[in-house]
């Protein structure tokens, strides 16, 4: 394997992994909000006890994700010097207010919520959380925006003399449609993520019998969270896909192994494609729904993979335009596969636990293990298909991938530092494993005690809640 192959296997490997962190802070540090408001509103130790447990998921979750967010910007300069120095103009700005505005206020203010359980008033501690909480929300739309950017390049004009391009309209990169699009996605796969999560480990807790008053109402929670966030991707997700279609029409006939351009164009269950990838050979299709869901209409057109084909070799000169069909075709049926999962345990659940009820199959606590798993892997299949299925582009249009790769890095260096990241972050993931299953097992605490808003001249020394 070359320096490229290498570096985007490293940049594959890291970005997936970091990924698997950050919906859970997304929708996870709203829901906490949610427990301490209603704690805060009726003074229940139930719902304390459960602001206290699913914060310290939360926590847990959320160093890991700086830890190893940390990784992505130093590979730019490692392994994608090029690409860095091409668009570092552009990319770089909403990567700044990210690290400035964003990170900074959701660190801050979750500083002030783990250390002042006891030292500041109860306002304040809840509006710290929820503050918190906004912050890593403003901080996912900032790096959506700058990633948008590589989807569909707005704002900049391109400079002949430096060979970059350069950065016209702020407001331009951080509104597109791209960006707000995506943005709307990936929140909602955020609360499907966290609402998942909720649910899985407070049915776990609910058939062991630990802390029933406490994880009965927090697995109602999860379970609404995860319905209402599964229909909430549904319609983010074809919101998205009509702007794909419009912006990156190749992506979506890969996605669909749409090889012709077709009206009244169906949707493929299961297609196997020749292996040149120039024409489908066994199909499985909705008549009408891939026109619904790329023009909105049933008699809608859409381009086929080969007339976009003929079109890019015009536009940008010879060469294949294509992504790997396969790996786009079952990726995007991967993420909305194991999406609907969750949705639909969360329908099951809801029904087996209505009025009080506990449920006493083995089949419920077997699924309530694995549920939290499923969104995560739909939310890692979508991130995939995104990037994957842009390629040969890293900024489409503009620059190909291997066109972005640090000229000065050769193979050995670039895979000397693939295996140590591996490596490393193979022990994060224990460590993570480890501290969480830990820490569920634990369940909620026993007895929780939160003094009264501190009064002036409290001399209690400052200690870490967790």
């Amino acid at each position: 394997m070359n320096a490229l192959d290498l570096a985007r296997w490293q940049f594959g490997i890291t970005t997936v992994y970091h990924f698997l962190f950050v919906p859970i802070t997304l929708g996870l540090g709203f829901l906490v909000a949610g427990l301490q408001t209603a704690w805060y509103r009726t003074n229940k130790d139930e719902y304390l006890r459960a602001t206290k447990f699913f914060g310290k998921l939360f926590l847990i979750n959320f160093a890991m994700g700086v830890v190893t967010g940390i990784v992505q910007e130093f590979q730019f300069g490692m392994n994608w010097s090029s690409y860095s120095r091409f668009v570092g103009d552009i990319f770089g700005a909403p990567l700044a207010i990210e690290g400035l505005l964003a990170f900074f206020l959701e660190s801050t203010f979750l500083g002030m919520w783990i250390f002042g359980w006891d030292r500041l008033p109860k306002k304040i501690h809840l509006a710290s959380i929820w503050l918190a909480a906004i912050g890593t929300m403003l901080s996912a739309y900032f790096i959506l925006a700058a990633n948008s950017f590589m989807q569909h390049p707005v704002g900049y004009v391109y400079n002949p003399e430096t060979g970059r391009a350069e950065l016209t309209s702020i407001v331009a990169v951080l509104t597109q449609k791209t960006a707000t699009t995506t943005f709307f996605h990936t929140m909602s796969s955020g609360f499907l993520v966290s609402g998942a999560l909720v649910a899985g480990v407070s049915a776990w807790l609910l058939m062991r019998g630990n802390s029933v008053e406490v994880v009965r109402p927090t697995l109602k929670l999860g379970l609404v969270t995860t319905l209402v966030a599964s229909v909430l991707v549904f319609i983010s997700g074809d919101m998205q896909s009509r702007v794909m279609v419009q912006q990156q029409p190749m992506k979506m006939a890969a996605a669909e192994a749409q090889f012709d351009t077709t009206t009244n164009a169906s949707f493929s269950i299961f297609t196997i494609g020749s292996l040149d990838g120039s024409k489908p050979l066994v199909q499985i299709r909705i008549p009408n729904l891939l026109s619904i869901m790329a023009t909105g209409s049933a008699s809608g057109s859409v381009e086929g993979i080969n007339d976009i084909q003929a079109q890019y070799e015009q536009k940008y000169g010879p060469g294949s335009y294509k992504p790997v069909i396969p790996v786009a075709y079952w990726t995007f049926r991967l993420m909305i596969g194991f999406g609907a999962l969750a949705g639909v345990f969360a329908l099951w659940a809801l029904w087996a636990t209505r009025k009080g009820r506990t449920p006493k199959s083995k089949w419920f606590t077997r699924a309530a293990l694995v549920i939290p798993l499923f969104p995560l892997v739909g939310i890692s299949m979508g991130w995939l298909f995104t990037e994957l299925a842009r390629q040969p582009w890293i900024v489409f249009g503009l620059m190909r991938t291997e066109s972005g790769v640090s000229p000065a890095v050769s193979s050995t260096e670039v895979l000397i530092s693939l295996v140590v990241l591996t490596l490393l972050y193979a022990v994060l993931a224990v460590v993570e494993v480890g501290l969480l299953a830990k820490a569920i097992k634990l369940g909620p605490p026993e007895n929780v005690v939160v003094h009264d808003d501190a009064a002036p001249g409290n001399e209690r020394v400052l200690t870490f809640s967790y």
